[in-house]
């Protein structure tokens, strides 16, 4: 059983702006403290389909990680899965955005799925990630505030 997490934020710029800062992947390193480096591997624009591949600081640990874009629906709603095999996955996130006049409110979710042993840790592990939840969309409120 996949346990849920999300969090909603304002973030004072446009929605389509907020849209296009989000759709490219290879800016979350500039508002995840986790992410090293990411990468997009598929050719193309971005869109369903589309690939990255990231190497992330986990609780200590250094993990790569591959999510697939599931869904793509500018300027309003983005998912992505998470394809690699590790005992915890992001088995969906996403970021949902509805226009509040000249700002957006973003609410960003996942679910994260236990695997084997992941799912002896995912109850305690679920529950530490979602405590940081509030950090990370202030972060990206911050970074996007910033950048558009």
């Amino acid at each position: 059983m996949a346990k849920h997490g999300e969090v909603t934020i304002t973030i004072e710029r446009p929605i389509e702006a907020v849209f296009d800062f989000l759709a490219d992947g290879e800016n979350d390193k500039r508002f995840s403290k986790r992410i090293i480096e990411i990468a997009k591997t598929t050719d193309g624009p971005v869109g369903v389909g589309t690939v990255y591949r990231s190497t992330a600081r986990d609780f200590g640990r250094t993990a790569t990680h591959e999510f697939e874009i599931t869904e793509f629906e500018r300027p309003t709603r983005i998912r992505w899965r998470e394809l690699s095999k590790g005992p915890v996955v992001v088995s969906e996130g996403g970021y949902e955005l509805r226009e509040q006049g000249t700002a957006t409110e973003l609410t960003f979710h996942g679910d994260l799925e236990g695997r084997g042993i992941g799912k002896l840790i995912l109850g305690p592990l679920s529950r530490r990630v979602r405590a940081g939840f509030p950090e990370f969309a202030q972060s990206i409120e911050d970074t996007v505030e910033a950048s558009v």
